[in-house]
């Protein structure tokens, strides 16, 4: 088995409509985002 890590991405989203936000706006906004992590598999 190979114990290789995946690289991921943090990003923030609006938990309202989905889109992608900032991370400064996540910031200010934290009852109406979401942060999560994106996998990017080679």
């Amino acid at each position: 088995m190979a114990t290789e890590k995946v690289p991921t991405q943090v990003s923030h989203r609006s938990s309202k409509d989905g889109q992608f936000v900032t991370e400064r706006y996540a910031k200010t906004h934290p009852a109406t985002t979401e942060r999560e992590r994106i996998k990017h598999p080679k």
